[in-house]
């Protein structure tokens, strides 16, 4: 049932709006990201409960310290888009499961950019300005003495 036809005028609006630019997060590395419960909100809001599932395509993968998966997002009954989701297994993420869960949510992040959630993120001008208004690039020196910069989210008092 892929592209058979469009999704009803309420579903696209739902897909379409703009998101509040206080849920946007930003990865040390600059990198800005909307967190994974919010796309489910959406795709809740869009399809209903029930309405929409990511299911695994394959088995979990483990190239050196990343593990992978293939996931497909159906909603409403139709194939929407598929896309593998990636974790790196350290730190925090040495449990597996909290490395599978990190594997699903990055999957369905990417499987959704089909759907147009959250599609302002994939454009540099938007998050420039974002950054702009509500990150803050800060120095920072490693415990070998070695000096890089990292991206952080300011304080909601420091906007």
């Amino acid at each position: 049932n892929a592209s058979e036809a469009p999704f009803s005028h309420d579903v696209a609006d739902i897909l379409a709006e703009p998101i509040d630019e206080q849920l946007i997060e930003i990865k040390p590395d600059g990198s800005c990201y909307l967190p994974e419960v919010h796309y489910r909100r959406v795709l809740t809001k869009a399809f209903g409960i029930g309405g929409w599932s990511l299911i695994p395509r394959g088995p979990h993968s483990i190239q050196g310290n990343v593990i992978s998966r293939e996931y497909a997002l159906f909603a409403s009954g139709r194939y929407i888009s598929q896309a593998r989701g990636h974790a790196s297994i350290s730190g925090s993420f040495q449990n597996p499961a909290m490395c599978t869960e990190s594997v699903r949510s990055n999957s369905l992040m990417r499987c959704c950019k089909d759907l147009g959630i959250a599609s302002s993120l994939w454009d540099n001008s938007v998050t420039s300005q974002w950054k702009a208004k509500y990150a803050v690039r800060k120095t920072v020196t490693d415990n070998q003495g070695r000096t890089k910069y990292i991206w952080e989210k300011k304080r909601p008092e420091q906007y």
